[in-house]
């Protein structure tokens, strides 16, 4: 892909319209060659149900996994265009419990939705910004040990962060346009829809 040796970090509230637009203003006119959408929430168990998933926990959860990352890329997208952006990519970290085919557990109401409806509009965003030369990948990083879930720090299965986040970035190094609109996990693997 390419080196990151300028890269700079700013912090916003992803579901916040001002936040975005003041992230906007203060990236001006500079082009984006990377933008990585890692924001995410997940309720907890007990409230995702079939029974007691409300209205409240699905808003709160598809306004940071989904609109947020929508409305961010919105946002920035003169800077994701700029004649001056190299090889600009979009990497938006979804989860394989947003898979449609490979979901067999159910539950999860909220959560699944958002992620299944971010990978929708991350293929969207594919099909309309591949002759625009910009990538979009959705990811998915495995079950990480972090406050998302805390109980998945007891599963076997389970990664450092930075097993995650080492795999991901290897996943961005070897994909281009070719590749664009596909869901990966940390492994290089493809995801099913």
């Amino acid at each position: 892909m390419r080196n990151l040796g300028a890269a700079s970090l700013h912090q916003l509230d992803i579901t916040s319209h001002a936040s975005i637009a003041g992230f906007s203003q203060a990236l001006a006119s500079q082009p984006v060659d990377l933008l990585l959408n890692i924001a995410g929430i997940m309720p907890p168990k007990a409230s995702d149900t079939l029974e007691t998933v409300s209205l409240s926990t699905l808003t709160k959860t598809f306004e940071t996994n989904t609109f947020g990352p929508l409305l961010l890329v919105q946002s920035i997208l003169p800077n994701l265009l700029s004649p001056e952006a190299r090889n600009p990519t979009i990497a938006n970290v979804s989860s394989r419990v947003g898979s449609i085919g490979d979901n067999s557990s159910g539950g999860a109401y909220a959560y699944r939705a958002s992620k299944a409806a971010l990978n929708a509009v991350s293929k969207s965003m594919a099909v309309d910004l591949r002759e625009r030369g910009v990538t979009v990948a959705i990811m998915h990083p495995g079950i990480v040990k972090s406050g998302l879930d805390p109980a998945s720090a007891e599963l076997k299965e389970a990664v450092e962060p930075e097993v995650a986040v080492s795999g991901l970035w290897e996943v961005l190094k070897r994909i281009g346009l070719e590749d664009t609109g596909r869901f990966w996990n940390r492994e290089g693997r493809e995801i099913e829809w």
